[in-house]
């Protein structure tokens, strides 16, 4: 394999500083869903304790168990695609934060708590109209009514309520906060201690100071990925954490093959629509198929020069990505776990 994604502690250390700095006095909950956006867990999580992080967004139960093993007790890690007995055995024994958008799942955690003798620790999850689960506004009052009577047995603890949002539109996030809103309200005339309450991920965290309330689920920002066909990285203090790169394997008349195609992630469709960074410049990304991809050849290109795909002084996951109608999120995380993600202090245009 002569691929690799460079990892960048300092350009990390920095997202998350600048993004901390935006979103105080709310805390910062780093995602790191499909293994930190591509960029490998093992690369995250010491640099986040380093920098400070105290809650880890992990998504799946996998995830969250692989961050428990590599952060210990340092940090609260929030799952919300837990399913299962023995699975919510797992989460309850690993002490995991769970987010919980459906009332049966509530009652199968209070009575798996309850059996195990632990306090689960949940977050309630409101449906603001997104339906990507969580409960129905008319089911909300019981379930806030199960939760309370579930927490004077101390068989749970209600850590959170929280939501996801649209972001379609302004008016469609505003109609969802007033529902958001309502749940909190609920909560407080139930008499339960004020739980966090997070509703923003990255972008209406970063410019929507009204809906970042305790805590922020910050992902694709703290990679320095930023929204396809919105505000510039500069306009949100971040940067590029990932550097994707590959060696010259072959030299023709006029392209140099690079030893990495579309199996290893790249979308074939980049043929002929955005430049990487060779050694003497940005060249045209003239070709990918299933093995490998072309680049146009510049002078004195040779077998084992580097061509930086995206990254650090080229174009961004989100330029590539917006030349192909997508976002940059897919362009990162559908990098093949075959390639070799390595973390570097710095990763400079080379």
């Amino acid at each position: 394999m002569t691929a690799v994604l460079r990892v960048s502690r300092t350009a990390l250390r920095g997202n998350l500083a600048s993004l901390r700095a935006r979103v105080a006095p709310a805390e910062l909950m780093l995602v790191v869903k499909d293994d930190a956006y591509g960029h490998g867990l093992a690369n995250v999580i010491p640099t986040a304790l380093a920098a400070g992080i105290t809650w880890i967004g992990a998504f799946d139960l996998p995830t969250a168990l692989r961050v428990r093993a590599l952060a210990g007790d340092e940090v609260r890690v929030f799952a919300w695609m837990v399913a299962g007995d023995e699975s919510l055995r797992a989460a309850l024994d690993a002490g995991i934060d769970l987010g919980v958008g459906d009332p049966a799942l509530l009652d199968e955690v209070v009575r798996l708590a309850a059996a195990r003798g632990v306090t689960a620790r949940v977050h309630l999850k409101i449906d603001t109209g997104l339906h990507r689960n969580g409960i129905r506004p008319e089911q909300w009052p019981d379930a806030v009514a199960r939760t309370a009577a579930a927490q004077t047995t101390g068989a749970l603890s209600l850590e959170g309520v929280w939501s996801h949002l649209a972001e379609a539109s302004d008016d469609e996030d505003d109609a969802a906060r007033a529902l958001f809103e309502q749940a909190l309200a609920t909560v407080r005339e139930a008499g339960l201690p004020r739980p966090r309450a997070h509703l923003a991920a990255s972008a209406a965290a970063s410019l929507r100071p009204e809906f970042r309330y305790d805590m922020v689920r910050i992902g694709a920002f703290s990679y320095g990925i930023r929204p396809a066909g919105g505000p510039g990285e500069d306009d949100l203090g971040i940067a590029p954490v990932g550097a994707l790169e590959a060696e010259v394997v072959e030299v023709r008349d006029s392209t140099a093959v690079l030893g990495i195609g579309a199996l290893d992630g790249l979308p074939s469709r980049l043929g002929g629509r955005v430049r990487a960074l060779s050694p003497a410049g940005m060249v045209a990304l003239d070709h990918v198929d299933d093995l490998t991809t072309s680049v146009a050849a510049w002078p004195g290109a040779s077998v084992g020069q580097t061509v930086r795909l995206y990254g650090t002084g080229a174009l961004s996951a989100t330029d590539l990505a917006e030349a192909i109608d997508t976002i940059g999120e897919e362009i990162a995380v559908r990098l093949s776990p075959l390639i070799e993600r390595r973390a570097e202090d710095d990763v400079r245009t080379r």
